[in-house]
């Protein structure tokens, strides 16, 4: 009786010691290593890839954000500002995602097919949304001309960037509403599309935020 009792005890304080031993190794000094690298190597992605602009942190270069108008009394859903380029439909072109703040709680996706009655009507009515607020007079958007990532959330419906195909396409209003040259502007797109990754993972993308940022400068300085 009294060896089970001091066997047992020696099994229970040998698993003490490698709890308590794993927990200062995995719980402590392994994370504090590991960002203590990725500090020296590369802090600004360790950081949250943060984007500052006038000194101060605007965003992050991984999340998208919502460029809307204040809301009205009594009003629920928010207009897009269309001085700015837009993001995909989280923003308010549309409805179409789980996440329609861009809230990082709520990060996911509709899951719905693509025959889904619901899903298609959403798609429609954000078209809808992009031709009539993206044609300026003398150049008319067609339907034909709107590029799925302007009427579709993406996976995660965090999305920061959009194709240049839907950033060519918002110059025209862009360039209106600050009152801007619309070559100018195509520009400061061209100048901010990136190519796909080491060249052929991924498509080519403009990330939404740093767009803006050099757009709300161009505007400031004319």
């Amino acid at each position: 009786m009294n060896t089970s009792v001091s066997n047992a005890a020696r099994v229970l304080a040998a698993g003490l010691r490698a709890l308590l031993v794993l927990t200062v190794v995995t719980g402590i000094v392994y994370p504090l290593a590991v960002t203590g690298v990725a500090q020296v190597l590369f802090p600004g992605k360790a950081n949250g890839s943060e984007v500052e602009a006038d000194g101060k942190v605007v965003g992050s270069s991984l999340i998208g954000q919502q460029y809307n108008l204040p809301l009205k009394d009594g009003q629920e859903t928010p207009e897009p500002d269309l001085k700015w380029f837009q993001g995909r439909p989280a923003n308010g072109l549309g409805t179409n995602s789980v996440n329609t703040q861009y809230k990082l709680i709520l990060s996911g996706a509709t899951n719905r097919s693509a025959d889904n009655a619901e899903l298609v009507q959403w798609v429609k009515q954000a078209k809808a949304a992009v031709v009539k607020d993206n044609s300026v007079p003398g150049h008319p958007v067609r339907p034909t001309d709107v590029p799925a990532d302007a009427v579709t959330s993406s996976g995660s419906g965090l999305d920061p960037d959009i194709s240049p195909q839907y950033a060519d396409l918002q110059v025209r209003r862009v360039a209106e509403k600050n009152g801007l040259p619309a070559e100018r502007v195509q520009k400061l797109v061209d100048a901010h599309t990136a190519s796909r990754t080491l060249g052929f993972i991924g498509e080519p993308r403009v990330n939404v935020l740093e767009l803006n940022i050099a757009l709300r400068e161009l505007a400031a300085a004319r």
